[in-house]
């Protein structure tokens, strides 16, 4: 019987993603993605104590659009969500789609010895994950 090797997390994952300080501005930050063509921000530890966030632009459109916030006065770290769960860039693919089933996530950064080195979401998994 023929055992395929298994896709990993790593062989998927993308760099669409900005790595930003928690104390910058919502609207410093969407032009930031906009530039860049970031699909998330992960918020960077502020120290070695800490750990990362993660906001998405629903995150954003909820407490800041929603509210009626004015997004040149609200920083970054008050629409995070802290800790983020991570994976493991040697985690197979299958089973990263079964994390994201469970928590009812739709993207995670890939930290690898306590460093982001990506992202990985729905989309990552299913395009370049399911047909090599």
């Amino acid at each position: 019987m023929n055992n395929p090797q298994p896709v990993r997390v790593k062989q998927v994952m993308t760099d669409r993603y900005q790595l930003v300080d928690g104390l910058m501005m919502v609207d410093q930050t969407i032009r930031l993605m906009k530039e860049s063509d970031a699909q998330v921000l992960i918020i960077d530890k502020r120290n070695e104590n800490d750990e990362y966030g993660i906001v998405l632009l629903s995150d954003i459109a909820r407490a800041v659009l929603s509210t009626n916030r004015a997004p040149q006065r609200v920083n970054v770290y008050e629409v995070m969500s802290k800790p983020v769960v991570a994976v493991d860039p040697e985690m197979d693919i299958k089973y990263c789609a079964r994390l994201f089933n469970r928590l009812a996530f739709s993207y995670a950064p890939v930290i690898d010895n306590g460093k982001v080195i990506g992202l990985v979401g729905y989309a990552e998994l299913a395009l370049n994950g399911l047909v090599q």
